[in-house]
């Protein structure tokens, strides 16, 4: 994936795919790719960085296999330079590591890039945002938490909004073009002032797979949200 594919200045909506059905898991790629979805968003979860377990190598691998859509992998565990390749292997396009989960991010984003994928950095919302700013180079993606991570259907946290709005201004004072990603409570209802604070890609679980209206509607009414305001 070249970086025009997922720079450019557009909001990228990428559902999380653990929101889904999985017991009819292709079938949700294939809405999403009808949809026009940016990215599937893939949650891993080891049970110990948080408190819940979700997928693993396999399942993302499975998913490549049944999917064009590009994968943001998105690692809530510790240590996760152990199994950076194993991910890469399995078929991620975009890798995501917490700077709270290793004490060497730097070389975990280096073991990312020279991979051949593209790098991610994620913070918690108790984390500073200026935690990353050395960080920045090395990151194809920030990824800023906007609900404590791991656990699904969680309320927006509005203090995101400043914390989005700081990261654009060190990306800008660093000239660097890095995506900013916001997970966590993002639907149609805030869409636009999360877009309008400065985010590029949303990710969206419940609002796009839970909606009554369905899922290529949710991404529909996600996209056009995050234009009112930008």
């Amino acid at each position: 994936m070249s970086n025009a594919d997922i720079h450019g200045g557009v909001v990228r909506i990428a559902p999380s795919i653990l929101d889904s059905d999985l017991t009819t898991l292709a079938g949700s790629l294939a809405a999403l790719e009808r949809a026009g979805a940016d990215f599937v968003h893939l949650d891993v979860m080891d049970g110990h960085f948080v408190p819940n377990i979700s997928i693993g190598v396999p399942v993302v691998a499975s998913i490549r296999k049944a999917t064009q859509l590009p994968l943001d992998v998105h690692l809530m565990i510790d240590r996760p330079e152990r199994y950076i390749q194993a991910f890469v292997d399995a078929g991620a396009d975009i890798l995501t590591i917490h700077v709270e989960a290793t004490a060497h991010p730097h070389r975990a984003l280096q073991m990312i890039r020279e991979s051949g994928i593209r790098s991610g950095l994620a913070l918690n919302p108790g984390t500073a945002v200026r935690s990353a700013c050395a960080l920045l180079p090395f990151s194809d993606l920030i990824l800023l938490m906007s609900v404590n991570p791991g656990f699904g259907g969680q309320t927006f946290i509005p203090t995101t909004l400043r914390r989005i709005m700081e990261l654009k201004s060190m990306l800008s004072t660093q000239n660097i073009d890095t995506l900013i990603e916001v997970d966590g409570g993002v639907s149609a209802a805030n869409a636009g002032e999360v877009a309008a604070a400065g985010a590029t890609v949303l990710v969206a679980g419940s609002a796009v797979f839970k909606n009554e209206r369905g899922v290529e509607q949710a991404v529909a009414q996600l996209r056009d949200a995050s234009r009112l305001q930008r």
